[in-house]
């Protein structure tokens, strides 16, 4: 699996970006999705992630209420809408998938795929 995100950039404080990540490879339904992120100097955190089956969808608490995550199975893509956006929210968002994945969703060893990562900065 080949996850490519896109979709980052610069916003003022207040503003809005939606960052999409594609997957490559069969069976994308199967797999969960989630967003990472890290900021500098700091350890990569859980953002958000929708499962496989569509039963569970988890926000970290600092993003709850701002940020939304969605898929399209048919275009075997993922979306994270960011809302109300913050300085503190300014890092590399990455995507990450497993298949199957229900227990452990913001651990990140727990996930063996990876996109590259795109930078979200946001002003004050």
């Amino acid at each position: 699996v080949q996850l490519q995100a896109s979709g980052g950039g610069l916003v003022q404080a207040g503003g809005y970006l939606r960052l999409s990540c594609a997957a490559s490879g069969r069976s994308f339904s199967t797999y969960s999705m989630a967003w990472f992120r890290q900021a500098p100097q700091k350890e990569r955190e859980f953002v958000a992630v929708n499962t496989w089956d569509g039963r569970i969808t988890l926000y970290a608490n600092s993003v709850k209420g701002r940020f939304t995550i969605s898929r399209d199975n048919d275009k075997n893509t993922i979306y994270l809408q960011m809302n109300s956006l913050k300085p503190q929210d300014t890092a590399v968002y990455y995507c990450a998938t497993r298949q199957y994945g229900v227990t452990s969703l913001g651990d990140t060893s727990r996930y063996p795929y990876w996109g590259q990562g795109t930078q979200v900065t946001v002003s004050s």
